[in-house]
């Protein structure tokens, strides 16, 4: 594989290190492999390092000769990514490592994610941190654990091992964008002991399937008319209840909390006597996503077979209980920023449902930057769940990173930009969760900034990268981490 297009340039390291930690399972709790790679790297380079309790691992590199009065800078990134596969895809995110493909200047993973989300980050700290040429001040690298899941790494880093008080967090997708704010958010999660009974006679089994939905992050892609797979196998049986009983005997959609999901599945029963009208529906809702979804979703697609009878099924009344409460759950943009253009404000994602042996367990992510809007949104949602009976946890809350455009982080780093580049940066705030709200809220004093190459399509299978976009990227923080010790 040839991906070192940028021989002659400092940056040929960067898709050097990039390659590496892509041989390196790293799903979200199975951290293991990297953080012993990057204790390696650490061990290899004589730099101090340290594992804390939550897993985080943290490595600092000493200042070059003549910069040692320079302040510390932090890079950070999280060590691992969304694992998703395409359908009938064989691969083992436990063990295997990534396919990578070259086509021109874009950089994907065969059937799988990428994982540039964040394997970027870890490759550019990696080459700055292997750079004996490049010039700096005292330098950390933070590598949290489980960010994809509820920035847990973050939330319990162990901020006494952190020097830094500037913080570059390498976790963005758009080159020339600085984030300088986040929303923040939490998951709320109902889980619902199922109730069973022996199915009627003569009856009907039916198989539902929804698929061909783009899902994408939950954060970055939840304002652009995506649809939901979840809601639109839901919104079929909300309108098959009203034509006859409906018992649900498996019921599965979406994989991870903070992506939204492109696909559903649903066994069930109804009395025997209404194929045709059911079929006539398939039809109705087909049509209706092919004209709702025709730019954003243009491959849903919804379908219906006979499948073999059941031995138990969920009673009716629960069948129609869930299927209410998942049809109110809320779900997209609710609400746009009234001081940033075209941010998204406030949003829920109905991102899992499931039907476990013995209990159906649904879980929806909530973000905002209004901390009060964000517990509404909570409360809506969990409404919803209650409405079925099911019992309510709230888990992983994070803060919002509050946007301070006139910090001194800021203002260098845009006006070194606009020197290095020859173009105005984008200051912005993004939607999504990003590491520097939790990290901000531990230490008070600490002035961060995000920013990242060109990456598109992150937690699908259509994630991709430019190479040019991340060797420029790559310089510029180089030559950035350089100036910041003048």
């Amino acid at each position: 594989m040839d991906i070192y297009t940028l021989k002659g340039t400092e940056a040929v390291s960067v898709m050097h290190y990039f390659e590496e930690v892509s041989k390196v399972p790293r799903e979200s709790g199975n951290e293991e492999g990297i953080r012993q790679y990057l204790v390696d790297f650490a061990k290899s380079h004589n730099l101090w390092y340290v594992i804390d309790t939550a897993g985080n691992v943290i490595i600092r590199k000493n200042a070059t000769s003549g910069a040692e009065g320079a302040p510390s800078i932090a890079l950070q990134g999280h060590m691992d990514m969304v694992c998703v596969k395409d359908d009938g895809y064989t691969h083992d995110f436990a063990k295997d490592p990534l396919t990578l493909k070259v086509e021109g200047d874009i950089l994907t993973a065969e059937g799988t994610t990428l994982g540039a989300d964040n394997g970027i980050a870890l490759a550019m700290i990696l080459a700055l941190f292997s750079d004996e040429q490049a010039i700096h001040g005292p330098l950390e690298g933070i590598f949290t654990v489980s960010e994809e899941t509820g920035l847990n790494g973050a939330a319990g880093l162990e901020i006494k091992y952190i020097q830094s008080r500037r913080l570059i967090n390498l976790d963005s997708e758009e080159e020339g964008v600085f984030y300088i704010g986040c929303a923040g958010g939490g998951e709320v999660v109902g889980t619902l002991p199922a109730s069973y009974e022996e199915p009627s006679k003569d009856i009907v089994a039916w198989e539902l399937v929804i698929s061909g939905f783009a899902g994408g992050h939950s954060g970055t892609e939840i304002h652009t008319g995506r649809g939901n797979a979840i809601k639109s196998g839901i919104r079929f049986l909300k309108r098959l209840t009203r034509i006859t009983d409906v018992n649900i005997t498996s019921m599965a959609g979406g994989t991870k909390r903070n992506v939204i999901p492109n696909s559903f599945h649903c066994t069930f029963i109804t009395p025997r006597g209404y194929e045709n009208k059911i079929e006539a529906l398939v039809k109705e809702i087909q049509e209706a996503l092919r004209k709702e979804l025709s730019t954003a979703d243009p491959h849903a697609a919804i379908s219906i077979s006979k499948t073999s009878l059941p031995k138990r099924v969920i009673t009716s009344e629960q069948s129609v209980q869930v299927i209410n409460a998942l049809y109110l759950t809320p779900h997209g943009a609710e609400a746009m920023s009234k001081t940033i253009p075209d941010l998204v404000e406030t949003s829920n994602n109905l991102a899992i449902v499931k039907l476990e042996e013995d209990e159906f367990v649904f879980t929806a992510s909530q973000r905002s930057s209004i901390a009060s809007s964000c517990d509404e949104i909570e409360e809506r949602t969990s409404t919803a769940f209650e409405i079925c009976g099911a019992s309510i946890k709230r888990e992983n809350a994070y803060p919002a990173w509050t946007p301070n455009p006139d910090s001194p982080m800021t203002r260098l780093c845009a006006d070194f930009y606009e020197k290095h580049t020859g173009r105005k940066p984008v200051i912005t705030a993004i939607h999504a969760g990003l590491e520097c709200g939790m990290i901000n809220s531990k230490a008070k004093d600490m002035d961060s900034i995000s920013f990242g190459p060109d990456i598109s399509g992150v937690h699908t299978t259509d994630e991709q990268m430019s190479i040019s976009s991340a060797a420029r990227t790559y310089l510029y923080l180089l030559a950035l981490v350089e100036d910041m010790t003048l």
